[in-house]
């Protein structure tokens, strides 16, 4: 992690986009991009998302503002982060977990599911995830050239 405080530093200077990149246990890779915007430590780091593209559902809330949780600090989200073992920007505990510990699948592909690494859309299957990034772009690359 680069740390909400420097992420957030980061985008006080102009537009961002969030990619979040996902690879399942199969090999599978999809993504999904937001335009975001990111509150300071003042509101727990609030994020607000909107969905522009991806290949794969959403599962994080839109237009409503997600708080950063964490065990210590469990804010709306009641017990997520202690059950689900990592902080993030709770909505529901069930919609996603993408710092979770990381749990590689039992025999027969089962895994704990509150534990590990997922993405569950409201209405489909949990992607149990092998592995994810998460990345901020500006929205005008021309400024960076």
């Amino acid at each position: 992690w680069l740390g909400l405080q420097k992420i957030y530093s980061i985008t006080q200077q102009g537009n961002y986009l969030l990619r979040i990149e996902l690879q399942d246990w199969r090999g599978n890779r999809r993504h999904i991009e937001y335009s975001f915007s990111l509150g300071g430590p003042s509101t727990n780091f609030t994020l607000q998302l909107s969905r522009m593209s991806g290949s794969i559902p959403n599962a994080l809330p839109e237009h409503a503002e997600l708080r950063f949780s964490t065990a210590d600090r469990a804010g709306d989200t009641g017990s997520c982060p202690q059950s689900h073992l990592g902080g993030w920007w709770h909505s529901e505990c069930e919609e996603t977990n993408l710092n979770g510990k990381y749990v590689t699948p039992r025999s027969r592909g089962r895994m704990d599911r509150g534990k590990g690494l997922y993405w569950k859309p409201k209405k489909g299957r949990y992607y149990l995830l092998k592995s994810t990034k998460i990345m901020i772009h500006p929205t005008d690359l021309k400024s960076f050239v």
